[in-house]
Formats: C-alpha cells, structure tokens, sequence
C-alpha cells in the first residue's frame, strides 16, 4: 500500500490545519489553554474566571480541545459528580506560544490603543 506525505496548507479552504489555526486563534481557547496550563480546573472555576463566556459556549470550546487531543475530561464518581478539565501533554505544547503572544500583548498594549486612538480620529475626520 503506497502512503503519501501530506503538506498542509493552510491557505487552501478545504485543509484540516486551517481548522486546526481556527481553533487555536479563538479567542476563548487561547483563555482556556492558559488558565489550565498550571493544573487541572472544573467548569465552574473556568467559567467563573473567564468573563463574559457563557456556559454553551465554554462547553463548546471544551468539548472542541478534547476532541483535537488538547484536554482530558475526567468524570469523578462522587455525589454530585465532579468534572475536572486538564491539558494533555499535546495540549502543554501550546502553552509557551501563547504565553509569547500574551507577553507581546501585554509589551505592545499601548502601542495599539494608539494606533487605534489615530486610526478612529482619522476615519472619524474624512466621514
């Protein structure tokens, strides 16, 4: 049986690794990824440290890394059952890229608004 080397590309619409860019350039996952980078969280705590993310759609993002191999989902039989979120050691791979994005964030922060601050005042004058 002949194997063939796949290339990703991901310009073309149809790649898998456009997907997978889309999932990590999400703003929710990059939060998720960074908040479970040090130990294990429950939904509660996830949810209540991300502001502004709803229960559907921090489910959704969850559900979603777990699927592409990026956290474990663990069931623990007690009364009421506790659920704990953790990365996988695929998902550990990611940490340090986003921690260098954030780092830039953080660096950049001010530069930006200003930029933004020129950018509004200048459309706002030609309207």
């Amino acid at each position: 049986m002949e194997t063939r080397s796949y290339h990703p590309d991901p310009y073309a619409a149809d790649c898998p690794s456009r997907q997978m860019l889309d999932r990590i350039g999400d703003k929710w996952t990059t939060l998720v990824i960074l908040l479970l980078q040090d130990d294990a969280k429950r939904f509660s705590e996830l949810q209540r440290t991300i502001h502004g993310i709803s229960a559907k759609m921090l489910s959704q993002t969850l559900r979603n890394l777990e699927r592409d191999g990026l956290v474990t989902r663990t069931i623990y039989p007690e009364v009421p059952p506790r659920v704990e979120y953790r990365l996988t050691p695929l998902g550990e791979t990611l940490c340090t890229p986003i921690q260098a994005i954030m780092q830039w964030t953080e660096r950049h922060f001010d530069e930006v608004t200003a930029a933004q601050a020129r950018y509004d005042a200048q459309s706002a004058a030609a309207d």
